[in-house]
């Protein structure tokens, strides 16, 4: 009887996380009001690029990728925080991933369109890409561009289906707590969700065999962007390392971005009894982890195009290392390594909350440094005989790349406004898988009859195994 109290009191602490639901206070209008400002500001600068060109901007020849190319590699790889962490955790069957799954997999979704509008932002005709058939019809196959438009959009359909099928026993949690419009709402989105046995048992089949399907879809599409840059024969895009170096550095921003929102939702909605010290620790030590995976890449990168000496490759490199864009690659050398590896490295017993964010949004600032001087260093400097280009970022791209990350904070407030951003039936689950395991642990040091007949067989030694 008690163990049954204790399990409804534990379900009725859950009321916190319905709350940003069904309540919404001053303060999110407020913040929303200022982020769709910023939004709307970056949407007449872009406004202003459809109505003059791209001559708004600073992209010229031979510099014909700049911001926007930069924030594609960038949010590209900021969606591996989702679905691939969140899969691999799944299928290693990490009790402590149940509160930070639907997190991951939701930034994303909603990332995922902002790498795909980059594309579009960097069009000298971006009507042309509501043309899918053309594009398919007259896209060369050879072309790792096609490829890149093909993987994503395969990224982004299983991530979808991946952040929907664990949403529906909350959906139906919803639909029995709400009235009114959303009633009907939630009703449609649960698929008549009973939770039986039988349904439960047909969902947790379905999301594994996603879970396996994600994790190699995931790594085929930062490899593919990867390619965009390697299959040239531009210096220092040209390499064939640049595949597992993208993938790891995505995996690096991915798991920053992520500790960065779990702060902010556990300040923000006061989730601390689901958001727990445990959780930043554990994926503090992941970052620190790909933080010395990160500094190994780059730095068999650059060791490599320095002893080949190339003269073209060792034009970008100095260009880098001491020339106009050597600010920009120290700045990415101290955001990457120094100060996460020292924030992280320092005390391995006992990581602070605080320090693993200061971390995080080290490595965020600097990976976008890092997309930056992969891609426009090279430019500046081509292997053709050309005069040396410039290029300096005029208002219309600043607004447009600040302008994204404010509607993508947007986007996400307002999921965490219709759906539960911690998912409640796989805590629930977990709580109860845990409580039965402390019921199985005092029936086993319980004396008499009540002890279980396992309990009283000593077990074989290892040699007779």
């Amino acid at each position: 009887m008690r163990h049954l109290e204790s399990r409804q009191a534990l379900q009725d602490e859950d009321a916190v996380l319905f709350r940003p639901i069904l309540r919404t206070g001053g303060q999110f209008y407020l913040v929303a009001a200022g982020l769709l400002a910023v939004a709307l500001w970056g949407f007449y600068a872009f406004s202003q690029q459809l109505r003059y060109g791209l001559g708004v901007t600073g992209l010229n020849r031979p510099v014909y990728w700049g911001f926007y190319i930069t924030n594609f590699v960038f949010f590209i790889g900021i969606s591996h925080a989702g679905t691939l962490i969140s899969a691999i955790l799944r299928l290693c069957r990490a009790e402590w991933r149940r509160p930070i799954t639907r997190m991951a997999e939701t930034i994303t979704v909603l990332v995922l369109f902002f790498g795909l509008g980059s594309i579009i932002m960097d069009l000298g005709r971006p009507d042309r890409a509501l043309f899918v058939i053309p594009f398919l019809q007259y896209g060369r196959v050879q072309s790792p561009l096609v490829w890149d438009v093909m993987s994503i959009s395969m990224y982004l359909t299983a991530s979808t289906i991946y952040l929907y099928m664990p949403l529906i026993p909350d959906i139906a949690l919803l639909r029995d707590r709400v009235t009114g419009w959303r009633r009907g709402f939630y009703r449609a989105l649960s698929l008549g969700w009973t939770g039986s046995p039988r349904q439960h048992r047909h969902l947790e089949i379905a999301i594994a065999i996603m879970a396996v399907l994600v994790i190699p879809i995931a790594v085929s599409v930062h490899t593919v962007v990867s390619w965009v840059f390697a299959m040239t024969i531009q210096p220092m895009w040209h390499s064939t390392i640049f595949g597992p170096y993208f993938v790891a550095g995505a995996i690096f921003s991915g798991i920053a971005a992520l500790i960065i929102t779990m702060a902010l939702i556990r300040k923000v909605y006061h989730l601390e009894d689901y958001l727990k010290p445990l959780h930043f620790n554990y994926l503090g030590i992941l970052l620190l982890v790909m933080t010395m995976l990160w500094f190994y890449f780059t730095f068999a990168e650059y060791i490599t195009t320095y002893y080949g000496s190339a003269p073209d490759e060792m034009a970008v490199f100095w260009e880098k290392l001491t020339g106009r864009y050597a600010t920009f690659f120290w700045a990415m050398v101290l955001f990457d390594f120094v100060i996460p590896f020292t924030i992280l490295a320092y005390n391995r017993t006992r990581r602070t909350i605080s320090g693993t964010v200061v971390a995080s949004l080290s490595v965020v600032i600097g990976m976008w440094l890092e997309r930056f001087t992969i891609v426009v260093p090279t430019l500046v400097n081509p292997r053709l005989p050309w005069s040396r280009g410039v290029y300096f970022p005029t208002w219309v791209e600043i607004s447009v790349t600040v302008g994204a990350f404010a509607t993508f904070t947007l986007l996400y407030m307002l999921f965490t406004k219709f759906f539960p951003i911690v998912s409640i039936w796989e805590v629930r689950e977990g709580r109860e898988r845990g409580l039965r395991e402390v019921e199985e642990r005092i029936r086993e040091y319980l004396p008499g009859p009540a002890r279980p007949e396992k309990a009283r067989v000593s077990p074989e030694p290892p040699l007779v195994r």
